[in-house]
């Protein structure tokens, strides 16, 4: 059965699931994200695990962790949410199927238990930084 988010007051976004695809739920994502004409689209710049300070977490999952949390202050900038994000790319350095067990229980708390946006998840032998292990970039709509 498919499944929809309406858009809320602030975002005239809508994800769907649409019927006769499996459902990416599990997954962290949805099939497709549609934008009302008339609005803004916010592009955030790649977030990976650094603090403020720029230093890296240690581990994965605590850089996936601070990603996320960098990703809804970046949002909160521009008077977002992660309600309002239509897709994010996640580049995960040397991608397993433990990651991925890993990813998508932190973006369910980062996204409240909400609806996910539609995403795309590339692996990749490295990134910016050393030690940087994951890096994620979103692109948000809001009303005009």
């Amino acid at each position: 059965m498919g499944q929809t988010a309406e858009p809320s007051k602030t975002s005239p976004l809508v994800l769907t699931n649409p019927k006769g695809l499996f459902d990416p739920a599990p997954y962290g994502f949805s099939h497709v994200a549609q934008v009302a004409p008339g609005t803004r689209l916010i592009y955030l710049a790649g977030q990976g695990g650094e603090r403020e300070t720029g230093a890296l977490e240690p581990d994965f999952r605590l850089q996936v962790r601070q990603a996320f949390q960098n990703v809804r202050t970046a949002l909160e900038s521009v008077g977002a949410g992660v309600g309002d994000v239509a897709k994010l790319t996640m580049l995960v350095v040397d991608h397993t199927e433990e990651k991925l067990r890993i990813i998508g229980p932190e973006l369910d708390a980062a996204w409240s238990g909400g609806m996910k946006p539609t995403c795309t998840l590339i692996p990749v032998p490295r990134l910016a930084l050393d030690g940087m292990l994951f890096e994620v970039e979103a692109v948000a709509v809001l009303r005009a």
